[in-house]
């Protein structure tokens, strides 16, 4: 086999070859240092991913630049452009990572992902090149693995931070540990060289000889040959399997239809419907679901576009129909976690009592707030942005062909969503004059994420936990300009942060971000800042729903609310009476967070009650803050 048929394996090899060669027949003292150094190194990047970020990037840029340099050099009897261009590309990759490291950190996945590629490519010219079945099967192999995975590392760039931790990391714990083992042999062992007449006077007396016989070298190659052909299988079910896997997810992500996509050209004014259509999912019995998309504005005022569904009863007495204006909780924070886009969403499972309001000839209108369904920044607990949404989901509702809606208006809400009826009743007055509001039902509300966010990080932290601050960050930090993630995000982690705010519970991909989580558990906290100091303490204050209300609220809640501690409910709701809101306060003993909300809740009757009670205009109920 000449210099060229062996080209295949000398290109695959660079790549990985680099660091054994540079400290081949290095004395043992080197091979001792060298080899504890890596070996150090390789453990903190596996056990300390975010901690070692900056070491993970440094060690990649010099592999990078390391490759290049051999790719470059290896082969001269290859063409020269092929040299340059896969040994450049790394070069040039390597250096960037290495003299923009601030920047690179937050640009780890994609220049992976770049350097996987550009690998990709060059294993494919050398399994085109000329050389044994095997070398070909094998550099064909590890291009397919190293495309596919840099198209992976593309798509799920919070994973391939953990990933590229692991693979270099135990690449340099293995390099490590082969060091040290070979500098203990050479210390114990010592150097034993043979001289040359020495050997030559054992073969000629002995008929001994170095040179092995030609079975050996045909039985040495086929083992090669059959571990090369291995390690392509692995290779191909490794990027099967990868491939497989990123399929699946995106399978089960929800899809956003065209309906969703705003037209070029809006009504400025907000609460106007753009379009409705037939909602695709399940229908209560005796009524019918229409999608919606409408104007409305944002959180700090801008326009926008918000989507949302209305439950129509088949039967209605004659006359204006009263609204119930319903506020969902959390379902995350993506444009794809819009309740219009479950199949459920528009049952007694997802809006409590809605049997009951059906027979009453009620309206339902519930909005999906805006940056779920339509394009836009979702207003995590930023009580204006929810408010805004719902109340144009109202007036929008008011124009659907055929529909008449009356002024009267009752907001109910859960979780989130308590959080939202509340501010959409304490806007109501100046941002919708035309609705009439009167009352608002609580379940399990947020009324004061600074509270609730002093709460939950006193605590330890865990992986539900980092999912959650992720889904209230992110949106203050894109609807605040003085919310800077940077503060309170750990160098390097705002790329999984802002990952774990693109998939929805239900979907299989929020797998990848409670394993991303699990991950870098045992490393480092995601957050480094004071969540509750600086802007973010002051916006979350600012997202308080204090009031004032013009009509009295209903607020019920479970003792056994593992979501929103209830002391936190009972001082909320002392602190409103304190200031002389007239409230109806109940808590049900036994319920978790969801235990108000679902149909065999003991609460819904009494919601039933104190919404008609309000529409008829009767006497207030109960004030719990005068008894």
């Amino acid at each position: 086999m000449g210099p060229m048929s062996r080209e295949g394996t000398r290109g695959a090899a660079a790549a990985w070859s680099i660091a054994p060669r540079l400290v081949r027949g290095a004395p043992p003292s080197v091979l001792v240092v060298v080899g504890a150094l890596s070996l150090l190194v390789g453990l903190l990047i596996v056990t300390r991913p975010l901690t070692s970020l900056v070491l993970l990037t440094i060690y990649i840029g010099l592999s990078a630049v390391f490759s290049g340099v051999a790719r470059l050099l290896a082969a001269p009897e290859s063409p020269l452009w092929s040299r340059a261009v896969f040994g450049g590309a790394w070069l040039l990759v390597g250096l960037a990572m290495l003299i923009g490291l601030g920047r690179t950190l937050e640009l780890l996945p994609a220049l992976v992902a770049v350097l996987l590629l550009v690998g990709g490519l060059a294993s494919a010219y050398d399994a085109l090149a000329r050389g044994r079945v095997s070398e070909r099967a094998l550099s064909a192999a590890l291009a397919i693995a190293q495309i596919v995975f840099g198209i992976l590392s593309i798509a799920w760039p919070d994973v391939t931070v953990l990933l590229v931790a692991i693979v270099f990391g135990i690449r340099t714990i293995l390099f490590g540990a082969t060091l040290l083992v070979r500098a203990v042999r050479a210390f114990v062992e010592g150097r034993r060289t043979v001289p040359d007449a020495t050997a030559a006077g054992a073969d000629a007396s002995g008929g001994r000889s170095d040179v092995p016989a030609p079975r050996t070298v045909r039985s040495r190659r086929a083992w090669l040959a059959a571990g090369r052909f291995a390690l392509a299988g692995l290779l191909l079910a490794a990027a099967g399997g990868g491939w497989w896997a990123n399929a699946w997810l995106v399978d089960g992500a929800p899809v956003v239809d065209a309906f969703y996509d705003p037209p070029e050209v809006v009504p400025y004014e907000h609460g106007r419907l753009i379009r409705v259509a037939e909602f695709p999912g399940q229908e209560p019995r005796g009524a019918q679901v229409h999608r919606i998309l409408y104007t409305t504005r944002d959180a700090v005022g801008q326009p926008a576009v918000a989507s949302g569904l209305v439950i129509v009863p088949d039967e209605t007495p004659p006359g204006a129909r009263p609204v119930i204006a319903w506020n969902h909780g959390t379902t995350g924070v993506a444009r794809g976690c819009a309740p219009s886009l479950r199949d459920a969403s528009a049952t007694k499972w997802a809006i409590p009592a809605l049997d009951e309001v059906i027979a009453k000839g009620w309206i339902v209108v519930a909005s999906d707030y805006t940056g779920q369904g339509a394009p836009g920044v979702f207003p995590y607990l930023i009580g204006r942005g929810e408010a805004r949404s719902s109340l144009d989901a109202v007036l929008a509702a008011q124009e659907i062909e055929g529909l008449v809606l009356s002024t009267r208006t009752i907001a109910w809400g859960h979780s989130q969503g308590g959080h939202a009826a509340l501010w959409m009743s304490q806007i109501a007055e100046k941002y919708a004059p035309q609705l009439e509001m009167l009352g608002v039902a609580a379940l399990a509300p947020a009324g004061d994420p600074l509270s609730l966010a002093e709460e939950l990080t006193a605590g330890d932290a865990n992986v539900l936990l980092s999912i959650l601050i992720s889904w209230v960050l992110v949106p203050y930090a894109d609807t605040y300009d003085d919310v800077e993630l940077s503060r309170y995000v750990a160098p390097g982690a705002q790329t999984i942060v802002r990952e774990m705010t693109q998939r929805c519970p239900e979907e299989p991909g929020v797998m990848v971000s409670v394993a991303t989580a699990l991950g870098v558990a045992e490393d480092r906290p995601l957050y480094v800042g004071d969540l509750t100091a600086g802007a973010l303490g002051r916006r979350l204050g600012d997202n308080a729903a204090l009031g004032p209300w013009p009509h009295p609220l209903l607020i019920a809640w479970g003792d056994q609310d593992e979501v929103i501690p209830p002391h936190l409910q009972q001082e909320y709701v002392d602190r409103l009476c304190a200031e002389g809101v007239q409230i109806r306060r109940l808590v049900y003993r036994g319920y978790d967070h969801l235990g108000t909300l679902l149909p065999s809740s003991r609460f819904l009757p009494v919601l039933v009650k104190w919404t008609d009670q309000r529409l008829g205009y009767a006497e207030p109920p109960v004030d719990d803050c005068t008894r």
